[in-house]
């Protein structure tokens, strides 16, 4: 069976070649693609077509009575045409050879790590690159035609962000190459090629609470132990504050409802539900299998003492407390003296002992809400709302 090589040619310059796309492109009877990648190899004695389509690029490998080579710009596995072509080459082997993209290559030269950068683009595409920029410490772009470098710096200017630190390079790799440094509003004014890259540095990156996960009741595997309702587990996930990578405490979490809605929040980070009670321990390990929470935790034992060998928490939730509010409050400030405190009460008694505890700890930012819901229920034709006791909800964050 014949092969077609997915070829990335780098920049475009041949010296950014790898040994193993040379040797395929010498190997092929047939080059194929854009005008400008296939100047680099006049001198190749096979046949060359330039075409750019992915349906005609398909339908020439077909045709072909040997291996083909197909030129694409870059790495093929970054913003390129080979995603489109591997649904159109059945029955003809396909082999990708990697290159060097835009993103390695422009990083390289500014002597500057890319593992941790953000990548947009809006190259022939719509994408709020301001909102990216906000919300990211280091982000590449790709820029376009009715998207350039100036004009994403000239946006960034107008939202009060002119002084971030800008990187824009053009034709990498050719003679011409040109690579430019400075503020937004500096290089608002410049004038750069279509096809160029940029990379924006943002030492302050804006987080965005987005608010609570939408977990349901009904998504959770109940038995007989008490759980967080869903319109009380909603307010007191999002009075947490809780962030992608943050690092949570559920103490006391029952059937694991508000463990599984913080782990649902912190995608990176971890939850560790802390809990005594065999039934329960058994709903929250079901719970995480039927919800894929591999970052949950569980933690079976009795607090404060289960609390030793926990991570520094971000933030906390007692659920409950069994008496021991005081030494949970005091465990988790230890760690860390800015962590942020979540709590329900549902008697007069928890409240006293939640209230007493902000006050003697210091916490700062409090907040003490009480929650009244009703659900309906279906009793014949009808439809009755079924009053759900009063919870309030008490939140606050360490003093330092």
């Amino acid at each position: 069976m014949k092969t077609c090589y997915l070829i990335g040619i780098g920049m475009g310059n041949p010296d950014t070649l790898t040994l193993s796309a040379v040797h395929r492109i010498e190997r092929c009877g047939q080059l194929i693609g854009a005008r400008r990648m296939l100047r680099a190899f006049s001198d190749h004695p096979g046949q060359q077509l330039a075409l750019i389509r992915p349906e005609e690029i398909a339908a020439a490998v077909r045709v072909f009575d040997g291996d083909s080579a197909v030129l694409l710009s870059g790495d093929p596995g970054f913003y390129s045409g080979a995603a489109k072509l591997y649904g159109l080459l059945e029955g003809v082997t396909v082999e990708t050879v990697p290159g060097i993209s835009s993103l390695n290559y422009f990083c390289a030269k500014l002597h500057t790590t890319w593992q941790d950068a953000h990548l947009v683009s809006v190259h022939g595409r719509e994408a709020n690159a301001v909102g990216e920029i906000q919300t990211h410490s280091k982000t590449f772009l790709l820029t376009g035609e009715t998207c350039t470098a100036a004009d994403v710096c000239a946006r960034l200017a107008e939202a009060g962000l002119g002084a971030l630190r800008v990187h824009v390079g053009e034709h990498l790799s050719y003679p011409e190459e040109r690579i430019v440094s400075g503020t937004a509003a500096e290089l608002s004014g410049e004038r750069f090629d279509g096809l160029a890259v940029m990379l924006v540095e943002n030492p302050e990156p804006i987080i965005w609470q987005a608010g609570a996960p939408c977990l349901w009741d009904h998504q959770l595997i109940r038995g007989k132990t008490p759980m967080t309702k869903e319109s009380v587990r909603l307010l007191a996930v999002a009075r947490m504050g809780v962030r992608p990578e943050s690092v949570v405490w559920d103490v006391g979490a029952g059937t694991g409802s508000v463990s599984a809605a913080c782990a649902m929040a912190a995608r990176k980070g971890s939850v560790w539900a802390v809990e005594k009670d065999p039934e329960a321990l058994e709903l929250i390990r079901q719970n995480r299998k039927a919800l894929h929470l591999w970052n949950l935790r569980i933690v079976e034992g009795v607090a404060p003492a289960a609390l030793d060998s926990l991570p520094e928490p971000d933030c906390v939730f007692i659920g409950g407390s069994s008496g021991s509010m005081a030494e949970i409050f005091q465990a988790a400030l230890k760690k860390n003296p800015a962590v942020r405190i979540c709590l329900t009460a549902v008697s007069l008694e928890s409240l006293t002992d939640g209230l007493s505890c902000m006050k003697r700890f210091g916490l700062v930012r409090t907040d003490v809400t009480q929650v009244t819901a009703a659900q309906a229920k279906e009793l014949g034709r009808y439809h009755m709302m079924m009053g759900q006791n009063p919870v309030w909800i008490l939140s606050g964050e360490g003093p330092a």
